[in-house]
């Protein structure tokens, strides 16, 4: 991507009112850099639940991870995001006044697709939302009570229940039986508190 383009891209970004939006600007402009030098980037998090609910949760922030474990040297990434105006580094910086994280590998126990989604600078890869769910659920409860990562799986879990997105619950329920969360009964509790405060069937009925 050349010079000019990404700093078209930047203005358009940094004009952005709508956080959902920018962060879904944001997310398909730093792919897109970033693939370009061979490492593909998964939204993950709150970020990644912030664009599957389309706003429904906001994180405030963008997080990314690499999809394996090939990533770029501490030099080249302060390059690359230097292009792209960013500030700070070397695994957070300010672009476009957002914050960006770079994370660890991307950890997924699901077998589904992760989920893709065309955006104005290039695709861009989410995280598997059975393993977001079970892993905000997770966070929620230890090592103690988590009042921010309950309301992420929440509203994840809601928009799975009311059809604005689709969820696996037979995957869910496999992952969350997983030894590495071994926290079913909770996914469990919380999503059948969910469907009975919307009146919907329990989606564990039929996984």
């Amino acid at each position: 991507m050349d010079p000019e383009k990404i700093q078209s891209a930047l203005a358009v970004i940094t004009a952005e009112n709508d956080p959902t939006v920018k962060s879904l600007q944001l997310a398909s402009l730093c792919t897109t850099v970033w693939l370009e030098r061979g490492v593909q980037l998964v939204v993950v998090v709150g970020s990644a639940i912030e664009i599957l609910t389309e706003g429904v949760y906001t994180s405030g922030d963008l997080d990314l991870c690499p999809l394996t474990s090939s990533s770029l040297r501490l030099r080249d990434r302060q390059e690359l995001m230097g292009s792209l105006s960013g500030k700070g580094g070397p695994r957070s910086w300010q672009i476009a006044g957002m914050f960006v994280d770079l994370l660890e590998p991307v950890e997924s126990f699901a077998r589904t697709p992760f989920r893709q989604i065309e955006a104005p600078y290039g695709t861009v890869m989410i995280m598997k939302p059975e393993d977001l769910l079970v892993e905000r659920v997770l966070v929620s409860f230890y090592p103690g009570p988590n009042e921010e990562a309950r309301n992420c799986a929440r509203a994840l879990a809601t928009g799975a229940l009311n059809g604005s997105m689709s969820m696996d619950w037979k995957e869910v329920l496999r992952v969350a039986s997983l030894p590495e969360y071994r926290n079913l009964d909770e996914c469990k509790s919380m999503v059948i508190e969910l469907a009975n405060d919307l009146k919907i069937q329990n989606p564990f009925d039929t996984a």
